[in-house]
């Protein structure tokens, strides 16, 4: 017996951080449908080409933005008759946390940056998308080394605190963060410093970049 096939497609929630505000990569699509809308960078599964939905969505990035994320992880599938007027459909979504810099070179014209918190109307189910996305990172945040992948290979520790405290939107006591990050022992300091206003704050990058999640083990 035949059985009608789904439309198996993959989306990625670019996520980054500007001024100290959680910003995702939009592009406006060129087709129907939605055409003019505002979406995340997403595709259809190759299935003569792609090994996997994760090489779908490397593949899909690599396409429309010019790179792989650092950081990629697997959100959660969004199903169903409703969310693509071309038929039933699914879509394997994805995560990534992106170097503001890096993401700004490597997202070609025709992406917009935008606050996380004030989207414009998106095509597909594609807000619901990216509110799983933003619950998913500010809830691991709390106790994973997630937000170091936002920033640049080296920083100040002021610079890591700000961007903990973005994305968990709560401010941090200083001195009680710095012994949390003692503690974890995942930074590394450098020999460089950063000269600015006030004494020069010395430079550290993360020891590992595999992600350090303090609630397993």
């Amino acid at each position: 017996m035949d059985y009608p096939l789904p439309l198996v497609t993959v989306d990625a929630v670019l996520l980054t951080l500007r001024a100290g505000v959680l910003e995702i990569a939009l592009h406006q699509r060129d087709r129907a449908p939605f055409k003019d809308a505002m979406a995340l960078p997403g595709g259809v599964v190759h299935v003569d080409e792609d090994a996997s939905t994760d090489a779908s969505v490397r593949r899909v990035l690599r396409d429309k933005t010019g790179f792989e994320p650092r950081y990629l992880e697997q959100l959660q599938v969004f199903s169903g008759p409703s969310r693509d007027p071309r038929k039933w459909s699914l879509s394997v979504s994805y995560v990534a946390l992106v170097p503001a810099a890096e993401l700004e070179a490597a997202t070609q014209a025709g992406f917009r940056f935008v606050s996380v918190d004030a989207l414009p109307p998106l095509a597909f189910d594609h807000a619901g998308i990216v509110a799983a996305a933003v619950a998913r990172v500010r809830g691991k945040s709390s106790y994973s080394t997630l937000p170091f992948f936002l920033l640049p290979e080296r920083f100040t520790l002021t610079e890591l605190q700000h961007t903990y405290e973005a994305i968990l939107q709560t401010r941090l006591e200083k001195s009680n963060f710095r012994r949390k990050m003692e503690a974890w022992d995942v930074l590394e300091a450098t020999e460089d410093y950063v000269v600015g206003a006030q004494r020069p704050a010395r430079l550290y990058r993360l020891k590992d970049f595999t992600l350090f999640d303090r609630s397993v083990g």
